[in-house]
């Protein structure tokens, strides 16, 4: 009979085993937050995908961008590309399963956007599909998964990968990483929106004029005007 308690110790052992490895993500997870920050505030959108349990990890994530993390603040577009169960469905349908992520990203991805791809394993051929369609259409792709090598990985622009042969302990930092990924893009977040507000201050309204300049121009000896300031 096995003791009480060795599944909790078993499950905890590699939790913290995954836990060592994983604190090296954080520049890279500085890095995605502050990039998502400043694409979202300029009009970018973030497609996810999972399946599964990362299907339910991806939506988690869209919820906390949409809605919030933990102050109050403007949403932000995010979009989990399986909750939008009549397209899936009918794309499988008419097209196989392999084809329901890829055919979305080809509908909604535009240049400026983050397509993130959630998956344990990295082998899950419409994650793959999907990343090839991102990167056809210009948006840029991130990857979510376990132990790399890994196509899923390959295929992307940039991956983030749980050093963990146990897909629940995969899982459980990918929820992690959805977490701290808020946090740094909600850091972020106030200094990309002044960028926005200030590049939208400095661009002329369309149908204005140039600046009118006031002053005298004074010509002398036949060359060229000089503008003196009034």
């Amino acid at each position: 009979m096995m003791p009480t308690g060795s599944l909790l110790d078993t499950h905890l052992t590699s939790l913290a085993a995954a836990l060592v490895p994983y604190r090296r993500c954080e520049r890279q997870l500085a890095r995605w937050g502050a990039d998502l920050a400043h694409r979202l505030a300029a009009g970018g959108r973030l497609l996810v995908a999972g399946n599964g349990g990362s299907a339910a990890e991806a939506q988690h994530l869209t919820a906390e961008l949409v809605g919030k993390l933990r102050d109050d603040r403007q949403p932000l577009s995010a979009i989990a590309l399986h909750a939008e169960t009549s397209a899936l469905t009918a794309i499988a349908n008419d097209y196989g399963y392999t084809d329901v992520y890829a055919r979305q990203v080809r509908a909604h991805g535009r240049p400026g956007d983050v397509l993130l791809l959630l998956s344990t394993s990295g082998t899950s051929a419409n994650l793959v599909a999907a990343a090839q369609a991102g990167r056809a259409v210009g948006v840029t792709t991130w990857a979510l998964t376990g132990a790399v090598p890994n196509p899923l990985a390959d295929a992307c622009d940039d991956a983030l990968a749980v050093a963990s042969p146990d897909t629940q302990v995969v899982q459980e930092l990918h929820l992690v990483t959805s977490h701290l990924l808020c946090e740094y893009l909600e850091q972020e977040l106030p200094a990309a929106l002044a960028a926005v507000a200030g590049s939208a201050a400095a661009r002329p309204v369309r149908g204005e004029s140039a600046p009118v300049r006031t002053g005298v121009e004074v010509v002398l000896d036949g060359g060229p005007g000089q503008q003196v300031d009034a």
